[in-house]
């Protein structure tokens, strides 16, 4: 039977027409865009088209994008760039205990060289309370960094309502939107957003390019010495094949968005109501409603997530149980620990995630085999479903 992939927040498979858009810039159109020469110049312009792409998706001036490596490079950017180049103003910066380790541990870098980072909690639904905001903010508070949407249980950020508090105080406003970026519409200006993170490979480009936006007027020290690529921003040479794909798939993560959207929801909800009707002590993690549309976090009761895992992979189905950046870990979700989560309904945990290319046959058989997996487990269990 073919293998059904459901770990789209970890990666995504990559569109045939990204991969083609690629081919080129690996062989014939090879030229380093700094160069003056005809091969120089091919590639810069394909850079530019690519920059426009992305512009065109964030609701932005292409002036305002910079190319990175991906979503890590871009986070740290912003985290230690904008710090550094406002340390004379203040030395304060707010955060959410929920963060990707890419904002977490660049703050924990920041408070290494007397920075003051406050890591704000959480609701059990992950939301953030914009009033614990409010109180953290002080007249050192230089900038506040909150994911758009939690990359393990889904839960969607109240955004504009958080940047307008940060405007109101002259407060710069950061946020991680790898995991929403090519999936939800985002407009930086109406969203009052003076930094966002992105990565191609979270909707369906290649892996190793993203890109920050960086608000016109902000101030800025380069992350990295160099070269002065990307406006004196940036230095390296391009990945000129990557940000190609990048920008690609940036053009084709507009077409129909709405419907995309609509048809990855309804297929989520019928994964989870199947699961929810037809398995014992199951719960859904995250807020009910604002969350990611291809998303579901679950923790089953007196059922061990490594077991469900390994069980899912033997019936041809690859879920997780969490952010594939600390696969391995034998530590908690940090995540899941900042909700309050028992520690048996944490190692309880999974995470299925949908995508474009998932169909509803592969739903349907993944809600089948996820039932029959629990029962099997809870009956060999001491506090299952035999007890």
């Amino acid at each position: 039977m073919k293998p059904i992939y459901m770990d789209y927040a970890a990666t995504t498979p990559m569109d045939p027409r990204v991969l083609k858009a690629m081919e080129p810039y690996w062989s014939d159109k090879f030229g380093n865009p700094s160069s003056i020469h005809s091969y120089g110049q091919e590639a810069k312009e394909a850079i530019e088209d690519a920059r426009e792409n992305i512009a065109s998706l964030l609701g932005a001036n292409s002036s305002e994008i910079v190319f990175t490596s991906g979503g890590t490079e871009s986070d740290n950017m912003a985290i230690k760039s904008i710090g550094f180049a406002l340390r004379e103003k203040g030395n304060h910066i707010i955060t959410t205990e929920i963060e990707h380790h890419a904002i977490l541990h660049a703050c924990k870098f920041m408070a290494s060289q007397n920075f003051d980072v406050t890591t704000l909690p959480v609701g059990k639904d992950g939301l953030v309370n914009i009033s614990d905001i409010e109180r953290a903010i002080t007249e050192k508070t230089i900038l506040i960094s909150i994911q758009h949407a939690n990359n393990e249980i889904g839960t969607i950020q109240p955004i504009s309502e958080i940047s307008a508090l940060a405007k109101q105080r002259s407060i710069l406003f950061h946020t991680d939107a790898v995991q929403t970026c090519g999936h939800l519409k985002i407009d930086v200006e109406k969203m009052g957003i003076d930094l966002l993170a992105l990565s191609a490979h979270k909707f369906n480009g290649p892996k190793g390019v993203g890109a920050l936006f960086i608000r016109k007027g902000t101030p800025f020290i380069p992350f990295m010495d160099g070269g002065s690529q990307e406006m004196g921003r940036r230095g390296s040479t391009h990945n000129v094949t990557g940000i190609v794909g990048l920008g690609k798939a940036a053009e084709i993560a507009q077409e129909k968005m709405v419907e995309k959207h609509e048809r990855i929801s309804n297929m989520r909800n019928r994964l989870l109501n199947h699961i929810l009707e037809n398995a014992k002590g199951v719960t859904l993690n995250g807020h009910p409603e604002q969350r990611l549309p291809n998303n579901i976090h679950l923790s089953i009761a007196n059922v061990e997530g490594e077991a469900l895992l390994m069980n899912l992979d033997l019936e041809g189905i690859a879920a997780s149980s969490g952010s594939a950046c600390s696969a391995g870990s034998s530590e908690p979700s940090h995540v899941l620990k900042a909700l309050g989560m028992p520690p048996e309904l944490m190692r309880g945990s999974l995470r299925l995630t949908l995508g474009r290319f998932t169909t509803e046959e592969e739903v349907d058989r993944v809600a089948e085999v996820m039932i029959r997996v629990i029962h099997h487990l809870l009956s060999l269990s001491p506090f299952g479903e035999n007890t």
